[in-house]
């Protein structure tokens, strides 16, 4: 091989290195749970998804309004439908924008994703006031392990993970 030739294989090999390791690396062990309000059809179709909720294709927004990084802590509890259901507290501002939202909204649902699955629906026939909201089905062990390490749960004052 020439000099050339080892030169321009050095490179290659640089240049692949930083892929072959994003690739191997650890699958990301966040939960990420997120609540979008229900629109109308006629919204411009990238920005709405469908559901079947209540028996009817229903859409809601893409854009959540409310967001794991708003929630200050959280409380499992085991479901009916079985596996879990999470009750989480909200920040001050995500509390305040939950309020004006459901204020405003009155009529309308609210999906609840976990990890961009949908896991349940609830319907908005009043505006939430106390900084709370709650999914009352869908969560697995392990996701509630995951939240473990993201906030505390109610009442406690440091993370568990």
């Amino acid at each position: 091989m020439t000099r050339r030739s080892l030169f321009a294989l050095f490179f290659l090999a640089a240049g692949l290195t930083p892929m072959a390791t994003f690739a191997g690396g650890k699958v990301d062990d966040k939960t990420v749970v997120s609540f979008h309000l229900e629109t109308d059809t006629n919204e411009n179709p990238k920005m709405i998804f469908p559901l079947p909720v209540d028996g009817q294709t229903r859409y809601f927004r893409r854009l959540p309004e409310v967001v794991t990084r708003d929630m200050k802590t959280f409380r499992p509890f085991p479901s009916d439908a079985g596996g879990y259901g999470v009750v989480f507290e909200l920040k001050g501002n995500a509390a305040a924008r939950l309020t004006a939202v459901t204020t405003a909204n009155s009529e309308r649902w609210m999906a609840a994703m976990v990890n961009g699955r949908a896991v349940d629906a609830v319907f908005i026939d009043k505006p939430v006031n106390d900084g709370k909201v709650v999914i009352w089905k869908g969560f697995t062990a392990v996701e509630i392990q995951q939240l473990d390490k993201l906030m505390p749960r109610t009442g406690e004052t440091k993370k568990r993970g």
